[in-house]
């Protein structure tokens, strides 16, 4: 009996040029691993510059992208493949722009009916000279994920984030400032449209960083989150309209916080790519429903490949492990 994927060739995209190539570098790593054990031939492809170049000399059966932060994430790559005519995974050109730019993102959901946090764009060095909102607040990075380039400065600080102004800082001009939600940092992974279920992200850290996303013992996953019914299925509800109004296809993470003191929810980003490493929250909560990581990844593959080519790789595209709430 052959395995799902023999016969097939995946180029799994990993590692990159941003800030995340490290997390995407694990991410490739575990995707590429499953891909074989599925059967597939995976070539494991460390994306750089001469990306089109390497792509077409390969022709892959179907990209795997396991990129992360920008140019893999944000449309560049995905414009690549397009152009190259190759079957890829994740979200399309025109979602994947718009959910790495955080204020463009956030003007469609807000539109779209989803709550969102208020605040703008600003320029570094105004944020860095002068308090531009009233404490607590975050200022963060504009195109960046994995908490790179994120300060919260609360009520009672000496001043705001000067690190804003340094040389050191390459993530771009502009910054987003929003007020800071106290409460509880949630998380929601969609797959072909449909929550999975809720998250609840629990650290000693001052927030849910770079290092507790990805350190052993960094932060607690409670899956699901013990939340009243109708923030649970607020959280879902607002996670499946975040995923349609930016257009995005395949799994997607929303990231929410909850206050629930005041019972108010807002949905701060999506992440078209969510990382697969072993800390990672959407496969945790695949196999929360009985979807294995194995199985996880053969769907998104299969779920590329049917975008590209008549048929598709297994016997049937249907979303494994998905129930009626």
């Amino acid at each position: 009996m052959s395995l799902p994927l023999s016969g097939h060739h995946v180029a799994v995209l990993l590692g990159g040029l941003s800030s995340e190539r490290e997390v995407s570098l694990v991410s490739g790593r575990e995707c590429a691993d499953a891909l074989e054990r599925l059967g597939a031939k995976v070539t494991r492809v460390d994306a750089g510059r001469d990306l089109a170049q390497v792509l077409a000399k390969l022709k892959p059966d179907v990209c795997f992208n396991a990129l992360h932060g920008a140019w893999g994430e944000d449309g560049c790559v995905q414009g690549i493949l397009e152009t190259l005519a190759l079957p890829y995974t994740h979200c399309g050109v025109l979602a994947s722009a718009l959910a790495m730019d955080k204020a463009k993102s956030k003007a469609v959901l807000a539109a779209a009916g989803v709550d969102v946090p208020g605040g703008g764009l600003y320029n570094r060095f105004e944020v860095a000279r002068d308090h531009v909102m009233p404490p607590p607040y975050v200022a963060k990075a504009n195109a960046e994920g994995s908490s790179v380039g994120v300060f919260i400065v609360r009520e009672g600080s000496n001043g705001p984030p000067l690190q804003l102004a340094d040389a050191s800082w390459t993530f771009g001009d502009e910054v987003l400032v929003e007020p800071f939600i106290r409460g509880k940092e949630l998380a929601v992974g969609v797959m072909a449209g449909k929550a999975m279920t809720v998250t609840e992200i629990v650290t000693d850290r001052e927030f849910y960083d770079y290092d507790a996303k990805y350190a052993e013992g960094g932060s607690k996953h409670i899956v699901p989150a013990d939340l009243p019914r109708h923030a649970f299925e607020k959280a879902l509800r607002l996670s499946e309209m975040a995923h349609a109004a930016l257009g995005c296809r395949g799994v997607t993470r929303s990231d929410l916080r909850y206050d629930d003191i005041n019972d108010i929810m807002v949905l701060l980003e999506v992440n078209t790519q969510p990382g697969m490493t072993p800390t990672s929250l959407v496969p945790e909560q695949a196999a929360a429903q009985g979807v294995g990581f194995d199985e996880l990844v053969l769907w998104i593959t299969e779920d590329a490949y049917a975008r590209g080519h008549a048929g598709g790789i297994a016997s049937s595209s249907e979303t494994p492990g998905q129930s009626a709430r």
